[in-house]
């Protein structure tokens, strides 16, 4: 068997099972937020930027309206977002936070920390962690050019 079809040598299948440990390892931190990892990014964006068009939304998350919609209307019936139809333009649907998603801010303040000490060992410094955080900022650079 050629060495390039061996699945050890699949760049794809190593993201793969990075990408579904990383989720996994997720869960704990974000049960008590009644959130899955979607809507966590979801709820990130929002937090940054309260008021945003649910096109904006898809594009900054990389999810398509097929998944983003039922993720959205989840959301909204737990009473994190409303959303709602731009006035200027009723093409457009924006998604704001109410005050129970904005509240959730708070609440989430450990989740990042918590996840990394999952993930890196006690004895990886900083500026390794950093390194690799660099090096999957470029990986994602590299595949998903706009």
């Amino acid at each position: 068997m050629s060495e390039h079809l061996k699945l050890e040598n699949q760049v794809c299948f190593k993201h793969y099972v990075i990408s579904k440990e990383i989720i996994r390892r997720y869960r704990p931190f974000l049960k008590p937020l009644d959130l899955t990892y979607t809507g966590y990014i979801t709820m990130l964006v929002l937090w940054e930027e309260d008021e945003i068009s649910v096109k904006q939304l898809s594009e900054k998350l990389y999810l398509d309206s097929g998944t983003l919609t039922p993720l959205l209307k989840k959301l909204e019936n737990k009473g994190y977002l409303k959303r709602k139809r731009n006035a200027s333009d009723e093409r457009v649907v924006m998604v704001k936070l109410t005050k129970k998603g904005r509240d959730l801010k708070e609440q989430a303040q450990s989740v990042p920390g918590d996840l990394t000490r999952s993930i890196f060992p006690d004895d990886l410094d900083e500026e390794e962690a950093r390194k690799h955080i660099q090096a999957l900022d470029e990986v994602m650079r590299l595949l998903v050019r706009k």
